[in-house]
């Protein structure tokens, strides 16, 4: 399905496989095992664990999508993160944002902690990161989160998998805020791409789960080792429901980026808006990169607003009809506070250098109409 068209490969992800009954939607296959044909005589399925049809069609689905050779579904995004770390020698040197997931900071700060891994959070975003910083660490490993969560922040994928290709490190880009559909790392020159599927590829909040796509053979053997033996691949019951997701994937980015688009108008010239962190604004720092290698803006913003914390709590009070959760790329909008929420778990002094005020609100563009939409978030602002 290589020469068909994203919307096209999401559609017809599985359909018609099915040999036994002729079913048009894939089955779904709960089984543990499988039967063994003959004694000694390895075949494609054996334990669920290790590989499951229900999860194959997803798997197969997203490669297609992210331009990749393979790869494999886990229980979670981070899970996910966590088998990129298991291929990984011990001792190994991993760069990444300073602004990152607050989860993946966790994870690789305290994988740090315990001596198994060296990690350094720095700006990849400044000028001397590929200039001079990768070349000063010579990394085993680049994390790579574009756009960062919350800011936003876009950093040049392309320019940064040069540079580490020169010092042989591995690039591993998370596309969770974009999907497939809006950017593909590895044609940028990534050698990992990962997504929380729980977001945007699911869609509607009712699935936990993580993918890893690679284009490398070497890479792709070790993430179906690890993840075979650490035992954290995705069930098969979430892997059918991802799909069904998956489907509808590239209409609902439409939705989410014009409902963000639409919110990040109406807060532009807002007199109790401090900040717009939007990559598709002219005036975002990372705006011309974020327009050269993605296919669009995303349905994800966060902005600053006056009063700091109890302005928070004003605006999230006035909405009241707009959940406030700490997840995203749902069906429905969700309100976060990233300096209690996302990334409560960084220090005072961790949350200023990276620039995460008490005042900053990240808003998860949903489905809803989009006047009804702008009413809720004006209800909020009115309230400040």
């Amino acid at each position: 399905m290589k020469k068909f068209k994203k919307e096209t490969i999401a559609a017809k992800a599985g359909i018609g496989s099915d040999t036994q009954h002729g079913s048009i939607v894939p089955p779904l296959y709960l089984s543990s095992n499988f039967k063994y044909e003959e004694l000694g005589k390895e075949q494609e399925y054996e334990y669920t664990r290790e590989t499951n049809p229900s999860r194959d069609h997803l798997i197969n689905a997203l490669t297609q999508l992210e331009n990749g050779l393979g790869g494999e579904i886990l229980s979670s995004g981070m899970a996910a993160i966590t088998l990129v770390a298991n291929i990984l020698n011990i001792n190994s040197k991993v760069i990444l944002p300073h602004d990152c997931y607050g989860g993946t900071h966790r994870l690789f700060s305290s994988l740090a902690e315990k001596g198994i891994i060296d990690a350094y959070f720095v700006n990849q975003g400044e000028e001397s990161f590929c200039k001079k910083t990768i070349g000063e660490i010579d990394p085993d490993l680049i994390w790579i989160e574009t756009p960062s969560n919350p800011l936003l922040q876009a950093v040049d994928v392309k320019k940064i998998s040069k540079k580490a290709k020169a010092c042989d490190a591995l690039v591993a880009v998370d596309n969770t805020f974009l999907s497939p559909f809006l950017q593909n790392p590895l044609k940028l020159g990534a050698d990992i791409v990962m997504h929380s599927t729980t977001k945007y590829i699911n869609g509607h909040s009712d699935v936990i789960g993580g993918a890893l796509i690679t284009n490398n053979q070497k890479i792709l053997s070790k993430l179906k080792f690890w993840a075979n033996a650490l035992g954290i691949t995705g069930s098969p019951f979430d892997s059918y429901l991802t799909l069904r997701g998956l489907r509808t994937l590239g209409i609902r980015m439409e939705k989410h980026e014009k409902n963000a688009a639409a919110i990040v108008e109406l807060l532009s010239t807002h007199p109790k808006i401090n900040k717009i962190y939007y990559p598709g604004l002219p005036s975002h720092p990372s705006h011309t990169i974020a327009k050269k290698q993605q296919n669009g803006f995303g349905g994800m913003l966060s902005f600053e607003v006056l009063g700091d914390l109890a302005g928070v709590k004003n605006f999230i009070e006035g909405m009241n009809t707009l959940p406030l959760a700490a997840s995203l790329g749902g069906f429905e909008s969700l309100v976060s506070h990233p300096y209690t929420m996302t990334h409560g778990n960084l220090t005072p002094d961790q949350k200023k250098e990276v620039g995460i005020s008490e005042s900053l609100i990240r808003i998860s563009a949903g489905l809803e109409n989009t006047e009804d939409l702008l009413k809720l978030v004006n209800r909020g602002l009115n309230k400040i």
